[in-house]
């Protein structure tokens, strides 16, 4: 069934130069009471079922637009796996991964390689990054009965989505990202704003989102044109948006930022006549080599995207895992969201992917805070609630398997096209 629903809202976004998750924890130490008294009705698992070995499947993008997002969420899911396993595996075995690609759609690749997944006794999948690829999978998967984990979804689409309680992702939902982005709109002293935006569940919702914080704060989206990105060329939006003649332009895309950027620029609305914003689904290092762009290109393009610093400490421990890695984009979500399905399990003491479902929210909320999976997994051997506070944040999942608390960063292209942090909003959702 649906799991009950919130009314969604930003709420107590507060701009930091840290990052700042104190105010999380209080707020879930206040309530261990309550949930430990209701706990052993409202988190009974079902009777094991499973076969004793939890099995991580990687839905992730190996081909496609987001293919640069592969390297650091295949990393942060391998770093997990090898950490779970050194410290003993999951009920007395090691954990055993099994990679596929989920491509972005265009083919459409995601529920072919699904069945592998399945077939080789995916237990959970980590994936997908596209919120419309995992839309395009999503009831296969938890039809299964296997949990569904993805790192970098932010559609608003998976708020309400029937997914019978196996659906969960570690990076928050536009609502947030959306809401920081406006704000950055107005803060800028921007007024007349066009969106340019992938005709999908990722590119309409945010767009949407944008619109709906920058009017009511004021502001007056003069142009909002979702493009097909399966078209080769985007000329047609583009000199739309150019007739409007907006103080600032919002580029919401994937890897076709590369040809699209070129004709903004013929278009007189590239970065250096208009002020221009990413998202999360085309911030990437692109350097000044043979992919990336001239020096100089995409300097002052301000982005947002989901999720708090990457400190040098867990990059080292990434790179460990990948020595090529360049971008670190959810890399941690990815991490995160393998560890947490790990504990589940081991909560459940069950490694069936019901099992691991009903445990998702109780091991993230309330009870002891823990930060490394060998710390955690012994708190529950000693009979303990655990609050799993991860790479990526407290992550706290609310009951519709989102995090109710999360981070968004706002960086800026410097002149090697590449992005640099500038600071954090951390935000309720």
């Amino acid at each position: 069934m649906i799991r009950p629903t919130r009314a969604w809202r930003a709420a107590a976004v507060l701009a930091t130069a840290t990052l700042v998750l104190t105010a999380c924890g209080g707020e879930n130490e206040a309530g261990n009471e309550p949930e430990t008294t209701e706990s052993p009705e409202a988190t009974e698992a079902p009777a094991a079922k499973g076969d004793g070995e939890l099995v991580v499947g990687q839905l992730l993008p190996q081909t496609g637009d987001l293919a640069f997002l592969g390297p650091p969420e295949f990393a942060g899911v391998d770093l997990a796996v090898q950490e779970i396993n050194d410290a003993g595996g999951v009920l007395g075995k090691p954990v055993k991964s099994v990679r596929a690609d989920s491509g972005d759609g265009s083919p459409n690749i995601a529920p072919g390689e699904t069945d592998n997944l399945l077939s080789a006794g995916a237990d959970v999948i980590v994936g997908a990054a596209s919120s419309s690829v995992s839309l395009s999978v999503i009831d296969k998967i938890v039809n299964a009965g296997v949990v569904q984990v993805s790192p970098a979804n932010t559609s608003t689409a998976f708020d309400t989505y029937d997914d019978k309680g196996l659906y969960f992702r570690t990076a928050p939902s536009d609502v947030l990202q959306g809401a920081v982005l406006a704000n950055t709109l107005v803060e800028d002293g921007h007024q007349n704003v066009a969106i340019l935006a992938r005709q999908d569940s990722y590119g309409e919702a945010l767009a949407n989102q944008v619109e709906k914080v920058f009017t009511e704060s004021g502001g007056t989206i003069v142009a909002k044109e979702l493009y097909d990105a399966d078209v080769k060329s985007q000329t047609a939006p583009i000199n739309a948006v150019a007739a409007e003649d907006p103080d600032a332009v919002v580029l919401i895309s994937f890897e076709e930022v590369k040809t699209m950027i070129p004709d903004m620029i013929t278009a007189g609305i590239g970065p250096k006549d208009k002020q221009v914003y990413f998202t999360d689904g085309n911030t990437s290092n692109y350097g000044t080599g043979a992919d990336g762009f001239p020096a100089g290109t995409l300097e002052g393009v301000k982005a947002t995207y989901p999720g708090p610093e990457v400190s040098g400490e867990f990059k080292d421990r990434l790179l460990g895992v990948d020595p090529k890695l360049k971008d670190f984009t959810y890399g941690q979500e990815s991490y995160d969201a393998t560890i947490i399905a790990a504990l589940a399990a081991v909560a459940a003491e069950d490694d069936a992917g019901t099992s691991i479902g009903a445990k998702m929210q109780e091991v993230s909320t309330g009870g002891t805070k823990c930060t490394a999976f060998q710390e955690c997994a012994d708190l529950l051997a000693d009979g303990e609630d655990i609050d799993y506070d991860g790479a990526s944040g407290p992550l706290e999942f609310n009951d519709t398997g989102s995090p109710s608390a999360a981070t968004i960063g706002i960086y800026e292209f410097d002149k090697q096209n590449n992005y640099q942090p500038m600071t954090y909003i951390e935000g309720q959702i």
